[in-house]
């Protein structure tokens, strides 16, 4: 079974308070963030997760460069965000567990996976990390990617371990992987927002696809 607690940060963090920058347009990902919620991809289950928030979503913060835009720790239960709700993650460094970010809350605790995709893939512009029971249950069936269940969420191991699945699928600049390590987690990345969230979408309803076919019991 998966070993980590749902939201915690577990990446040394280096943050300062202030405004998001004032270019900053928050409509695209709102938008998909929106959908991504409704789907219950991205939210709060009482009983599950230590009742605590779940998933996030990024945008580069400009072609090529590495800092990206991030919806802040414990915001996965909000249906929708506003500015206060974002973080601006200006360096990273996942082999040091050590990232750099600014903005009027604290980054997601996987940004530094989003880190590694945008560091790694040049060309990807969007990540999008949810929850889904059905897609994580069939990484076999569907013959997904993913990390090893003794990698925990958050830590220089689970950046390693994206780095080199990404190498491994021969730096796609769109895709899907699952973390065997994290209770349902699955992550989707894109050339834009667009086509991260229909990756996953288009994943899950394969999901949903084997999960109504299997036979009764």
């Amino acid at each position: 079974m998966p070993n980590d607690r749902e939201g915690v940060i577990k990446y040394r963090l280096d943050h300062q308070y202030r405004t998001l920058p004032s270019d900053a347009d928050l409509c695209e990902i709102n938008a998909w963030r929106a959908i991504i919620f409704r789907l219950g991809l991205i939210g709060r289950i009482a009983d599950k997760y230590d009742g605590l928030g779940f998933g996030n979503i990024s945008i580069r913060r400009a072609p090529g460069q590495n800092g990206f835009l991030v919806s802040a720790t414990q915001t996965g239960h909000l249906p929708q965000l506003g500015r206060e709700h974002y973080a601006w993650v200006t360096a990273a460094s996942p082999q040091q567990n050590h990232l750099q970010a600014q903005g009027p809350a604290q980054p997601s605790s996987e940004a530094l996976t989003h880190a590694v995709i945008y560091q790694r893939l040049p060309n990807v512009q969007a990540v999008i990390h949810g929850h889904c029971p059905e897609l994580w249950h069939n990484t076999a069936k569907l013959r997904l990617a993913h990390t090893a269940a003794h990698i925990p969420y958050g830590t220089p191991e689970m950046a390693s371990a994206v780095a080199s699945l990404l190498e491994a699928t021969a730096n796609n600049d769109s895709g899907i992987f699952t973390m065997l390590g994290h209770e349902d987690g699955v992550v989707a990345f894109g050339t834009s927002l667009k086509q991260a969230a229909e990756a996953l979408i288009g994943r899950l309803a394969q999901a949903l696809a084997l999960e109504q076919n299997r036979p009764a019991r």
